[in-house]
C-alpha cells in the first residue's frame, strides 16, 4: 500500500475503523486495548498512527501484534519508526533512551524491518486523511499525498539506505517547489513526522515541544490551514503534550501512552473514543 487510497477501503466501513494514537512499544496495553468488545468486533479494522515502536517496553511485542492483524491493520510511519530504519541502515547510531534492540537483535530482523520500511507516510479514506505529524500549510492535501509517495518510494527502493541518510537534519524549514534532493526530503520527512508548531509565515519549529502557548509566535500548523479548502478531517498522532484533542476538521490521538497516561483509539464513523490505561508503560 502507498499513500493513495486503499481500495478495499468502502464507506461502510468507516463505522468499524478505529484509529489508534502512538504506541511507541507498550504492546501489554495495545493488547489489552484491542480486546476490548467494541474494537474486538470481528468486522473492526484498524489505522495505527505512526510511532509503533521505541520509548516503551516491548517494540518487538508491539511490532508483531501489528503485523498479526494482517490486512484489518493498515500502519503509517512516524519519527520513532524512521529513526529505526536508520539505525538499521546504519546512517544513524542509536540513543541512550532507545528502546528497539529487541528489533535489531531478532532472529526475522530482516523481515521486520522490510515490512515497516513498506509501510505509508499517508492513509486517505472515509473522508479523513491521516498522518504522523502534520500536513504544511504551504501544500494542498493532493500535494502532501504526492510528496509523501516520493518518501515512499525511496524508502521501498533497493537504494533505502541511502536514501535514509539524506532524511535527517533541520534545514530547510519551510517548502519550496524548487527543492530537489535531500532538501526536499528532509522538508517531506520533516512535516509528516516531526511538525508540531509552525511561524505564521510556515517554517517549522523543532524546538517547541510542549503544548500550545498563547504568548508564543509560533502557532500550531493545523491553526494555519483552512479546513473548508481541505474538506477532509486530518488525523495525526506526535504531540502527547496537545493530547486528545478533537474538532470539527481536525484530530489528535497521542494521548502519552509511553508516558504512562492512555492509548486512545477513535471509531471514525461516529468518533467514539475508548481509551485504555498504560501506567505500566512506565
Amino acid at each position: 500500500m502507498n499513500a493513495t487510497s486503499d481500495p478495499m477501503d468502502t464507506p461502510s466501513s468507516a463505522g468499524s475503523t478505529w484509529v489508534i494514537g502512538d504506541v511507541q512499544g507498550c504492546a501489554q496495553a495495545l493488547r489489552a486495548l484491542l480486546a476490548l468488545p467494541e474494537l474486538s468486533a470481528p468486522d473492526a479494522r484498524y489505522w495505527f498512527a505512526g510511532d509503533l515502536v521505541n520509548r516503551g517496553p516491548d517494540s518487538l511485542g508491539a511490532l508483531r501484534l501489528i503485523m498479526s492483524l494482517g490486512d484489518r491493520a493498515r500502519s503509517i510511519l512516524g519519527n520513532h519508526d524512521l529513526h529505526l530504519l536508520a539505525v538499521a541502515a546504519g546512517v544513524r547510531r542509536p540513543g541512550k533512551s532507545d528502546t528497539f534492540h529487541d528489533i535489531l537483535e531478532a532472529p526475522d530482523a530482516d523481515a521486520l524491518i522490510d515490512w515497516l520500511r513498506h509501510r505509508p507516510l499517508m492513509i486517505r479514506a472515509h473522508g479523513h486523511l491521516m498522518v504522523h505529524a502534520g500536513i504544511l500549510p504551504a501544500w494542498t492535501l493532493d500535494q502532501a499525498q504526492r510528496l509523501a509517495g516520493e518518501i515512499e518510494t525511496a524508502l521501498r527502493g533497493p537504494d533505502w539506505r541511502a536514501a535514509m541518510a539524506d532524511m535527517y537534519g533541520e534545514e530547510p524549514r519551510q517548502w519550496d517547489d524548487a527543492l530537489q534532493g535531500p532538501d526536499r526530503m528532509r522538508v517531506i520527512v520533516n512535516a509528516l513526522t516531526r511538525m508540531r508548531m509552525c511561524t505564521p509565515d510556515g517554517a517549522m519549529d523543532f524546538h517547541h515541544k510542549g503544548p500550545p502557548d498563547q504568548d508564543s509566535e509560533l502557532r500550531p500548523w493545523f491553526t494555519l490551514r483552512d479546513p473548508r479548502a481541505d474538506g477532509e478531517t486530518i488525523v495525526f498522532g506526535h504531540w502527547s503534550t496537545l493530547g486528545l484533542h478533537i474538532d470539527e476538521h481536525r484530530i489528535c490521538l497521542d494521548t502519552g501512552c509511553v508516558w504512562g497516561r492512555a492509548l486512545t483509539a477513535l471509531r471514525l464513523g461516529d468518533r467514539h473514543c475508548v481509551q485504555q490505561s498504560c501506567t505500566l508503560c512506565r
